[in-house]
């Protein structure tokens, strides 16, 4: 077994210590494989079922957002990653809401006192060279302040899914349950028309007819919208996902389809730990050793635990990864506390 104690308690300062490779769902700044990011492994190790598949297919065809209900580390928010994965539809737009967020916040931002700073600076130039400039050269000046604007406009997720594309975009709105009272029916109109105008670009389309403005990919990717509207071409592939902590109004609920995503069962369970432990459980890392046995029964205790308390899949996959490591015997006590109730946990808090 490894000596896997970096802090000992001893109170004695010491730097002659390394961490080890992490998980491959904690990488962090590396990637698990070359050009691969950590969101990207989570549509890799992602294992469907065939309610899941069935409704994914769904709400592709009939262009409904998909509102996925479950606990906590039933794979909601890693079934977007996986679709978007096998059907190549590129990078996911990822939504978090909180009690705070508003249906704007999701489709752009104005930064406002950015741009009114710069027109104040310009004002100033211009005040000190206006005998100095015809009135061709004036007007010129003013237009190109009006198409100054798309510097401060961002698309948000909501927003960006909703840009022309040949294939529809992938849009993560996670915890759901979280939002305002308000913000599930402000998405209806959004949900039905696929569409929303951005005020500050309408005002001044007679003189800006094209702006071209950031958008909520990771990569800094910019798009052109024409007089300050944008319409989608291809209702994007749309997941909420919800907790259960609230229930939702029934207009809200007739817009969307729903899946509730279910504990996986023993021999669905094994497969998603073999997707994320394969190779650790094939080659065990020094004198780390998972016999089936071994595996069997951890994963069996895993299970009935679940009957009475809240237990989510990464926490079975840490006690597994400890195991497979050398750091820890099937038997450790520790493995109890990596298991701990998280219902328990959120009454403790």
């Amino acid at each position: 077994m490894t000596d896997w104690n970096i802090f000992t308690g001893n109170r004695e300062p010491h730097d002659d210590w390394e961490l080890p490779p992490p998980p491959s769902w904690r990488p962090f700044n590396q990637d698990v494989k070359p050009g691969e990011s950590r969101r990207k492994k989570r549509g890799e190790t992602f294992q469907a079922k065939e309610e899941e598949i069935k409704m994914v297919n769904a709400a592709l065809l009939l262009r409904r957002p998909l509102l996925v209900t479950g606990k906590p580390g039933t794979g909601k928010s890693s079934l977007a990653y996986a679709v978007a994965k096998e059907l190549k539809l590129g990078e996911v737009l990822y939504w978090p809401i909180t009690t705070r967020t508003t249906l704007k916040d999701g489709l752009y931002n104005y930064d406002a006192i950015a741009r009114l700073q710069r027109l104040q600076e310009v004002q100033q130039q211009q005040q000190a060279n206006y005998s100095q400039l015809s009135w061709e050269e004036g007007e010129k000046q003013v237009k190109e302040q009006l198409k100054n604007i798309e510097k401060y406009i961002t698309l948000g997720p909501l927003g960006t899914a909703l840009l022309p594309s040949e294939k529809p975009r992938v849009l993560l709105i996670d915890e759901i349950d979280k939002s305002d009272i308000d913000l599930p029916n402000d998405l209806l109109t959004i949900f039905e028309e696929g569409r929303f105008d951005i005020p500050e670009l309408i005002r001044i389309k007679e003189e800006v007819k094209t702006a071209k403005v950031r958008t909520a990919y990771t990569a800094d990717i910019s798009e052109e919208i024409t007089e300050g509207r944008i319409i989608c071409n291809s209702f994007p592939f749309v997941i909420l996902t919800s907790n259960g902590e609230r229930d939702f109004p029934p207009p809200f609920l007739r817009r969307c389809l729903r899946l509730t995503m279910k504990e996986p069962e023993k021999e669905h369970l094994i497969k998603i730990i073999a997707a994320h432990l394969g190779e650790e459980m094939v080659n065990p890392d020094n004198s780390g050793e998972l016999s089936d046995k071994d595996l069997d029964t951890l994963v069996d205790d895993f299970i009935a635990k679940r009957e009475d308390k809240t237990l989510a899949n990464d926490q079975l996959l840490n006690a597994l990864f400890m195991v497979t490591q050398g750091r820890i015997s099937t038997k450790d006590d520790i493995i109890k506390l990596l298991l701990q109730d998280l219902g328990q946990v959120a009454e403790d808090e």
